[in-house]
């Protein structure tokens, strides 16, 4: 048994986004194999504060909050020291000395960091610097700077600049984790080896997958029959590669989904719409919903889920999900990144409007293909994303690096 502390950039309840679901299921898991389980994050509502009580009250020992300041004085902040802005976000003068006072206090075997920015309060603790520290895990999840770079190619003055800002100081800071960390985790295989080309002496890096609740997400017990097609896209929709998806989707195929199918429905399910995203309600058939307390009923009465991504790092829970649901995908290339499916038998891959066009008819016109797709895609859930097989190798290096650091000790 371990004591182990999650220094997460989010409280990680509910798990109802794609790093908070990570992160909430790598702690379940490791408390329901008897580890000691210790959360640290901080939060900016006042709301939040229950998700840390339910926390402690069902899944973890102990989970602290600890408030942030303006956000507004956090970036200021970090542009001038410059910091990375990503960095600057999360910081806390008061979660640095919570934090300091934890690993003083209480014996810690392992911290893991959730995203790279929570490594600064790991660099900046005066007491890790100078008494023995625990292992040191990090998980970067995606790898945040190559997103930052796709961000600033797809930009204009003055945010290029920014982001470009940030690409170039959050790889720093990445390869300066990756030296500290004793393991460092990537969602996917093709994210770990464009971050080993920038850091080739690194060879602690690991892939462990995101899995999926199978529990939760689960076809429909009657399947839907619609000669119009229902199209679906979740996520948090202030988060800009999910606006830039459903934006250009809209924008570049819908009045041709409309031409085709005069009653065709698009719903965008998910909490926070941007203004772009909820303008796109104006036109026919379209459905903006914001937050809704179940997503469920939208995969089981959509007949296609699409992922018109252009800007991606990482797996899309949200394609996990559509396939877990026993619906069809159609997906660019970057939301199958990282996902063990093949186009033509469990995804169909789609690059330019006029392919998503044809995709949605054939899968329209083809009832039997779409059923065959979807069952495919289903399979591979069951087979390869329950989330005990998915997250045994994270277990494996965690217990392998503590055992090295308490020998060395």
């Amino acid at each position: 048994m371990m004591n182990i502390l999650f220094l997460s950039h989010r409280v990680p309840f509910p798990p109802n986004k794609g790093e908070k679901i990570r992160t909430f299921n790598q702690l379940k898991f490791l408390g329901d194999n008897g580890h000691n389980i210790h959360v640290l994050a901080p939060f900016e509502e006042e709301q939040e504060l229950d998700f840390f009580y339910t926390l402690e009250q069902q899944y973890c020992q102990v989970a602290d909050g600890v408030k942030l300041s303006n956000k507004l004085l956090r970036l200021s902040t970090g542009l001038v020291k410059g910091k990375a802005l990503s960095v600057a976000n999360f910081y806390s003068k008061n979660l640095q000395q919570t934090f300091d006072k934890l690993v003083k206090n209480k014996k810690f075997d392992a911290i893991v960091c959730t995203a790279s920015s929570m490594a600064e309060y790991v660099f900046k603790s005066h007491w890790l610097a100078e008494n023995p520290c625990p292992a040191l895990l990090m998980d970067f999840m995606d790898l945040d700077s190559d997103k930052w770079r796709q961000y600033s190619e797809r930009s204009t003055l003055p945010m290029k600049w920014v982001y470009q800002r940030e690409t170039r100081l959050i790889s720093k800071f990445e390869i300066n984790i990756a030296e500290r960390f004793d393991a460092c985790f990537f969602i996917t295989n093709t994210e770990k080896e464009l971050f080993s080309k920038g850091a080739p002496n690194a060879d602690n890096i690991f892939a462990v997958e995101n899995g999926m609740d199978t529990q939760t997400f689960k076809p429909a017990l009657l399947p839907i029959h619609s000669e119009q097609p229902v199209l679906l896209f979740t996520g948090v929709m202030n988060y800009a590669p999910n606006v830039d998806a459903v934006v250009w989707f809209v924008e570049n195929a819908w009045s041709q989904v409309l031409a085709k199918w005069p009653e065709a429905k698009f719903y965008i399910v998910g909490m926070s719409p941007s203004d772009k995203v909820n303008n796109l309600s104006k036109q026919k058939g379209i459905i903006v919903t914001g937050f809704v307390d179940d997503i469920l009923p939208y995969f089981h009465q959509a007949t296609i889920f699409i992922g018109p991504f252009r800007i991606a790092r990482g797996v899309q829970n949200k394609v996990l999900q559509a396939f877990a649901c026993g619906i069809p995908v159609i997906s660019t290339q970057m939301g199958a990144e990282g996902i063990r499916c093949k186009d033509k038998e469990n995804i169909l891959l789609a690059a330019t409007p006029e392919d998503f066009i044809n995709e949605i008819e054939t899968l329209t016109l083809d009832k039997a293909l779409s059923q065959e797709i979807a069952g495919n895609a289903l399979a591979i859930i069951q087979q390869h994303y329950a989330w005990e097989g998915v997250l045994a190798p994270f277990d494996s290096v965690l217990s392998e690096v503590t055992s090295v650091k308490v020998k060395n000790s």
